[in-house]
């Protein structure tokens, strides 16, 4: 299955008092990168949530963002600190009577008074609210590989277009080859025709001068093995395998046979053609940058 670099997923769920919130975005990158933007005291699930990611991605520059809100609570312990509290209450009332104040003393008053509630921060249980994450987070990525792969047939749509393209003008290279020879052949016959004009042409020497010339201007090998690369390109397309580097390093090779051919090439139409190959090539190549 092909899969763009490219992707975003999102999850948000409310489990065990927790809302959470988890989403996923990676663009292009030669090797898997990860970065993570975790409140800190939840730095620690940075580990975790990259090897859960990377366990179903290849390369990409992935970032994380997860937001953790405790609705319940349940992470709060709030007590009352009473020595201070009744301390305050005393001190009040022994005023009260001195300035004739209303005793008028009330629940709310207590907010009021410094250090009368202790907020403590209860124990986590880490495993817990990393089973919550996971949970939310393993969503999120679900959307985040369902995007790259409906990116991802695109690109391969797209590169089935080009790879068709480059078949055709193989099979123009293959049908162009020998008609060079026979024309360099022919050429070679008038040339010594018009030089000699009535002396005998050594035939022998005419054909044996057309065979070296075909030797060096063979490119049967390089579009067997064009052919070859052409059919593993469609075969890793069609494949469940994550194919990026893979394919980035075949189209090397193809370059490589388009080369060699150009540099044999001794008919303008192979020249003319080389390089219609080398432009859906460098497409192809784009492409590639973007799947993972």
């Amino acid at each position: 299955m092909i899969r763009s670099m490219t992707g975003f997923g999102r999850a948000r769920e409310v489990i065990d008092g927790r809302d959470i919130l988890v989403e996923i975005r990676s663009v292009n990158h030669r090797y898997f990168e990860f970065s993570a933007k975790l409140p800190r005291s939840y730095n620690y699930l940075e580990d975790k949530l990259k090897q859960l990611i990377q366990d179903k991605t290849g390369r990409g520059k992935i970032e994380v963002s997860l937001s953790i809100y405790n609705i319940a609570g349940k992470e709060t312990q709030i007590s009352v600190n009473l020595p201070v509290v009744e301390n305050y209450i005393t001190a009040l009332r022994e005023i009260k009577d001195d300035l004739c104040l209303v005793d008028d003393l009330s629940l709310s008053d207590i907010f009021r008074m410094t250090d009368a509630f202790n907020v403590l921060k209860a124990d986590t249980d880490e495993d817990e609210i990393w089973r919550g994450v996971a949970s939310v987070a393993a969503s999120a990525l679900d959307k985040f590989i369902l995007m790259r792969e409906n990116e991802g047939q695109k690109i391969k749509a797209d590169l089935l277009e080009k790879i068709t393209v480059i078949e055709r003008k193989v099979s123009e290279v293959e049908k162009i080859s020998p008609e060079t020879t026979a024309n360099y052949r022919n050429r070679l016959f008038e040339k010594l025709r018009e030089i000699l004009e009535n002396m005998q042409i050594d035939e022998q020497r005419v054909l044996l001068e057309a065979a070296v010339f075909a030797e060096k201007t063979a490119v049967d090998e390089e579009t067997v093995r064009l052919n070859s690369h052409i059919s593993q390109l469609r075969e890793m397309l069609d494949g469940e395998d994550v194919v990026g580097r893979k394919l980035d390093f075949l189209v090397q090779e193809i370059n490589r046979e388009v080369n060699t051919i150009g540099s044999k090439a001794q008919d303008l139409r192979v020249t003319k053609i080389v390089v219609d190959l080398k432009s859906e090539l460098e497409k192809i190549r784009e492409q590639i940058q973007n799947i993972e």
